[in-house]
C-alpha cells in the first residue's frame, strides 16, 4: 500500500529525530560497528511507526536489536520531547532489522557465480 503525503512527512521527521537521538545516546556506534536508521514507515492513522535499522559490522545483531527494543519507552519519550509541537500523538515505535544490504550482497554473489559458470562454459565450448 502506498504511503500518502502526510505519512511520508511524518516518517521523514521521525527518521531525522530518531537518527539524532541514536547519535546523542551513542547507539549509532556500538562495539566498533554502526547502527543507522534506514527508513521509518508510518501507518495511515499515524499511531505506529516502524523503524528499520541497518547494522554494519555488529557481531550479535539479534542481541543488540533486543536491547534497543527494551528501551522503546525511553526512545518514545525522547522523541515526544522533540516533536511535541509538530504531532498531536507520538506514535508507538516498533524496531526491525533492515536486511536489505544482506540481500544485495547475496544477489551479488549469485550473479558472480553465474558469470563464472557462464565463462567456464564458454571456454569449454571454445576448446571443443
Amino acid at each position: 500500500m502506498e504511503e500518502n503525503k502526510r505519512q511520508k512527512q511524518v516518517g521523514q521527521l521521525l527518521n531525522e529525530e530518531m537518527s539524532d537521538i541514536f547519535q546523542r545516546e551513542g547507539i549509532n556506534i556500538v562495539g566498533g560497528g554502526m547502527v543507522s536508521i534506514t527508513k521509518v514507515m508510518v501507518t495511515p492513522d499515524l499511531l505506529e511507526a516502524r523503524v528499520y535499522l541497518s547494522f554494519y559490522q555488529i557481531k550479535n545483531v539479534p542481541d543488540l536489536l533486543h536491547k534497543i527494543k527494551e528501551r522503546t519507552g525511553e526512545w518514545r519519550k525522547l522523541l515526544g520531547l522533540r516533536v511535541r509541537n509538530q504531532l498531536r500523538r507520538i506514535p508507538q515505535l516498533t524496531f526491525y532489522a533492515d536486511d536489505t544490504l544482506d540481500h544485495v550482497s547475496k544477489m551479488e554473489e549469485i550473479f558472480k557465480q553465474i558469470n563464472e559458470e557462464r565463462k567456464s562454459k564458454e571456454a569449454s565450448e571454445d576448446n571443443a
